[in-house]
């Protein structure tokens, strides 16, 4: 062995062992063992613990003889590990607080309600009815613990508590973590539907003025003891660990006000019960005094909570001079007496009473009320600053920010209040050398600061200037503020005014733009425009967020607007409402529309078209987001609006086209076709591509109930979409003189690309427009030469049968528009059983023939109630079954290809016996897909049955799957023949079984109708699809 490995081996062997822990089980071996672990110093497993293994062992499900799951026995196990998880709370003296802090709600309330059992307290009866006063101290004591945990978990559970990061997903632990969620969420919900019940308990319980007891582990032993030995000690009123009368009420009073100060957020009066619990608690505590052992209270807290309830509940005027400092400010800024605000932080920079948190909070409230164009509180704004200020610097913080933006332009009457409040906020003769050092620091540094020597002087010459600096250090300074004023106006070369701004200032010009980038308030942009432009005027604000978008359309215009702050405010505006509506944020969009609107109508009438053609698209989204959700059509104003829209004609005016798009779904969306076909003017249908197609879907929607004959606008359509999707051939002339074709590119003879036409209907809802449009594409994909396997849609027959060039249509475009419409129309309407219809057509002509079938079965279901009812001929056509067929055949399903059969007008025996032999066969016996016995049920047809009995015969199937084809096959000749050709055909076909099923008893059940084996048949391929 080397050195290295001796001195490693020594170090270790050398070491401590850790001591092993003591097992749950042990603990029910030896009954001392648990006093003396809980007497160790650090017990290894903690009270806790062992409180969570004993019930947790205790609360065990069993399983009996059968596999089934069974409720925990009540044995002696498991009531002695019950009792030695109440020893254990006992132990702990039944501290909430602890027990809270480390069980979970069902654990905590497992172990109380075994306390309530042990006490003696009558299952199923309401605490709110028994009488405390008249039973046992222990028992009452127990009623009391419960409802004051269950008022505390109602309160503990409306607080927001942080996510634990979770770590590697485990599934055991993520389904234990969930389960115990649910149940904890559980226990919750009957906690507050007793909260009231809990409440008038304890409230009762204020009442008692007797002491209480609290269960021990000496009383617990007692009454695990047989009856004949107890002798009523544990229901005396010596037994168990005393808990005398303000103690209790001290703790009840504290949890009864913390549930009052809860359910306030929903209804104030209620503060005032909170405000007079918290008060009596304090009043409790000074009686019993700090020292008491069963009484813990968190002060800090109940100091908050008085706090809060003096600054909610309003005070009489006799108690105004007992106010806290914080119930002062809060009442004197619900009353606008903004000066007494100061005078109180002026007070508090002696004695330092508030915490510098609530001084700033009470700063930016004051801030964001003078925002909201409360001019008048500019000056109190930066009084409070200057207190918070002088506090800061009292403290040793440095100089805020803001202190340096409101101080950036002094003046006399500014300079005065600072020196104030310096002389209020030091006692000179009383304070240390460390405030008197940072006081001087700072007036110093705010003379150094100033550029006018007026204003230095007023400092440099006040009392607490000349008390806290020396005569050597105020010449000093006043020398330097001498020399450095004629030096800065000789020596430096001017530049231009942006680098003449000092540093503090570029500061400020950061922070306003900040403040611009986030502020969705008008007014407030046009304030911090304003101060940006007093500061620089070579600056284009309206580049400061490359986020800011305004159309090209606009932007020309709007960047032509000679003055600069109103070309950065109408550009901003608009773009932060742009910005707004694209986010759904309608209210600010309006606002900030609104305002931009009220700005151009004084100077550009271009722009004002401009701003109330963007206010009529966002009135159109705002209603279609909101009323347009739940069916209510929109006003009739709105209306006449996108009407005026489409018939403006006003040549200057720059359009976006997403407004016209817009405008004319809108019109079809809510069905004024009336308009759209009649009304429109002639000149919109060879200006307005959106209008021309909206005015051809109205009228084929209109003309869709009448004969075939009179579907003009039909073949219209028809046209116009062929137009959309045709492609032009490009050439390119070689070196050798040749012609090659080298690629394809979309027609322009089209009214629009068929990108423009996908993103107009993908702002359809209407149904019946859906589905003429996707009837016409569906169309247009069929007359494809080479498709092999058509897709079936409503309304196919009123388009043309065939195009007079095919090579000019681009098939792959359409087919991949026929897709993205379907996907598009099934997020409108996921229930819409032609469509789906249409989906699974796709799909089965593209070969995915379980995805095929999923739709086909989805578009019966949704038509007759998930298949309770009869699906319509019109929707499971003879084609659909037979490529349901197609499906099943291909992904070996040939038990349900039988059954699916049978559904056709006229059954398709050779299919039938074909998939049932390919079923049976030796060869892929064990290859098929489907559940082949189940489904032998669902089979009704005589023929069919007959085949399949002797399919099953001939292949030598074990006797259970042959008894059970003969059960189902004498069930559909149960249903379909007479008495005397049953008994025949069994005979018949039964015969070369005879000798092996004598002595057998088929007990065939009796026999099921048609319409329920069909229902039954379709809703069980579905459920095994999905």
């Amino acid at each position: 062995m080397s050195a290295e490995a001796a001195d490693r081996e020594a170090a270790t062997s050398s070491r401590p062992c850790t001591p092993p822990q003591t097992c749950w089980f042990e603990f029910l071996l030896e009954e001392s063992l648990l006093e003396k672990h809980l007497r160790k110093a650090c017990p290894d497993p903690a009270p806790v613990q062992l409180i969570v293994q004993f019930l947790e062992q205790a609360s065990k499900p069993s399983v009996n003889e059968q596999n089934q799951v069974q409720p925990p026995p009540d044995n002696k196990r498991n009531r002695i590990l019950k009792l030695l998880a109440l020893k254990v709370a006992a132990h702990l003296k039944w501290d909430l607080d602890i027990l809270e802090k480390s069980l979970s709600v069902p654990v905590l309330n497992m172990l109380l309600n075994e306390l309530l059992c042990i006490s003696k307290v009558p299952p199923g009866t309401k605490h709110v009815d028994m009488d405390l006063a008249a039973l046992p101290p222990t028992t009452a004591m127990a009623i009391l613990l419960y409802n004051r945990w269950a008022i505390r978990t109602i309160v503990q559970s409306s607080f927001p508590v942080k996510q634990a990061k979770p770590g590697p997903p485990q599934l055991n632990v993520m389904n234990q973590m969930q389960q115990e969620k649910e149940l904890t969420e559980n226990i919750l919900k009957v906690l507050k539907e007793q909260a009231a019940d809990s409440i008038l308990v304890l409230e009762a319980a204020l009442k008692l003025n007797k002491d209480l007891y609290v269960h021990t582990m000496r009383t617990l032993d007692l009454l695990a003891m047989e009856p004949g030995m107890v002798n009523g000690e544990t229901e005396s009123s010596t037994a168990g660990l005393k808990i005398k009368t303000e103690e209790m009420q001290c703790q009840v009073c504290y949890d009864l006000g913390a549930a009052y100060f809860q359910q306030g957020s929903t209804n104030s009066a209620v503060y005032e019960n909170a405000r007079e619990k918290f008060f009596r608690t304090k009043e409790l505590i000074a009686e019993i005094g700090s020292l008491s052992l069963h009484c813990t209270i968190d002060e800090k807290r109940l100091a908050g909570y008085c706090q809060a309830c003096d600054v909610l509940v309003a005070s009489s005027g006799n108690n105004s001079q007992q106010l806290t400092p914080y119930s002062q400010v809060h009442i004197c800024l619900r009353s606008g007496s903004y000066q007494e605000v100061v005078q109180i932080f002026i007070e508090d920079n002696v004695t330092f009473t508030l915490p510098v948190q609530f001084r700033q909070s009470v700063l930016r409230e004051l801030f964001q009320k003078a925002q909201q164009g409360n001019e008048a509180l500019d000056e109190i704004c930066f009084k409070v600053c200057v207190c918070n200020t002088v506090r800061d610097i009292l403290e040793g913080r440095t100089v805020s920010v803001q202190f340096n933006q409101l101080f950036f332009r002094p003046n006399k009457e500014k300079i005065e209040f600072l020196l104030e409040v310096c002389s209020r906020s030091i006692n000179v003769e009383k304070a240390s050398d460390s405030l008197k050092g940072n006081m001087a620091a700072f007036l110093k540094n705010v003379c150094l600061g100033l550029e006018d020597l007026q204003y230095v002087f007023m400092i440099s010459s006040h009392e607490l200037f000349i008390t806290l600096l020396k005569d050597e250090e105020r010449k000093l300074l006043i020398d330097q503020m001498r020399k450095r004023s004629p030096r800065v106006n000789l020596c430096i070369k001017p530049v231009t005014s942006f680098y003449d701004i000092p540093a503090s200032a570029s500061v400020n010009i950061g922070q306003l733009e900040h403040q611009l980038i986030l502020s969705v308030d008008p007014w407030r942009i046009r304030q911090i425009l304003i101060e940006l432009h007093g500061m620089t005027s070579e600056r284009q604000f309206w580049t400061v967020s490359s986020k800011w978008e305004v159309p090209s359309v606009y932007s020309g215009v709007i960047l032509g607007i000679k003055d600069n702050l109103t070309r950065d405010l109408v550009y901003i505006l608009m773009a932060k409402g742009l910005h707004c509506s694209t986010v759904k944020d309608f209210p600010h969009a309006k606002q900030l529309f609104a305002a931009c609107l009220e700005l151009v109508t004084e100077f550009s009438p271009k722009l004002r078209q401009v701003m109330l053609n963007e206010m009529l698209l966002l009135d159109i989204h705002t209603h279609e987001a909101g009323l347009g959700q739940s069916g209510e059509r929109p006003p009739s104003d709105l209306i006449s609006r996108v009407r005026g829209y489409l018939e403006m004609r006003l040549p200057d005016i720059p359009l976006r086209q997403v407004v016209a798009e817009e405008c004319v779904a809108f019109m079809l969306n809510w069905r004024e076709n009336e308009y759209l076909t009649l009304q429109v003017p002639a000149f919109l249908l060879q200006s307005n591509p959106y209008v021309k197609l909206g005015h051809l879907l109205a009228a084929t929607c209109k003309e869709l109930p009448g004969p075939k004959e009179s579907r003009r606008t039909a073949k219209d359509l028809w046209e116009v979409v062929v137009q959309i999707c045709s492609v032009s051939n490009q050439h390119k002339r070689g070196s050798d003189g040749r012609v090659s074709l080298i690629k394809q590119r979309e027609s322009t003879l089209g009214i629009m690309y068929r990108s423009e036409l996908l993103s107009f209907i993908k702002k359809l809802r209407e149904p019946l427009v859906l589905t003429i449009i996707l009837s016409l594409f569906v169309k247009l994909h069929n007359v494809r030469e080479d498709i092999v396997n058509d897709i079936t849609a409503e309304h196919i027959s009123i388009w043309p049968s065939s195009i007079p060039n095919l090579q000019s249509v681009d098939f792959e475009a359409v087919a991949i528009t026929v897709k993205e419409l379907v996907r598009y129309t099934l997020s409108v309407n996921p229930n819409n059983h032609a469509w789906l219809i249409i989906q699974a057509d796709i799909y089965f002509a593209t070969n995915q023939h379980s995805a095929a079938l999923h739709y086909y079965l989805q578009a019966g279901a949704v038509c007759s109630d998930f298949f309770n009812k009869a699906v319509p001929p019109d929707v499971y056509t003879d084609q659909v079954i037979k490529r349901m067929i197609k499906c099943c055949s291909l992904l070996n399903c040939h038990t349900q290809v039988a059954i699916l059969c049978q559904f056709l007008r006229e059954i398709d025996y050779k299919t039938a016996f074909k998939s049932l032999q390919e079923q049976n066969s030796n060869e892929i016996l064990f290859c098929s897909h489907d559940a082949m016995d189940s489904y032998y049920d669902y089979i009704w047809d005589v023929t069919i049955l007959e085949y399949l009995t002797c399919i099953l015969l001939s292949v030598n199937v074990i006797l259970q799957q042959f008894m059970s084809v003969i059960k189902v096959f004498c069930q559909g000749l149960g249903s379909t023949q007479s008495q005397h050709s049953r008994g025949r055909r069994i005979s018949v076909s039964l015969r070369p079984a005879r000798a092996t099923q004598r002595n057998l008893d088929l007990n065939l059940p009796p026999p099921q109708k048609k319409k329920e084996k069909r229902k039954s048949i379709l809703w069980n391929i579905f459920s095994n699809l999905k």
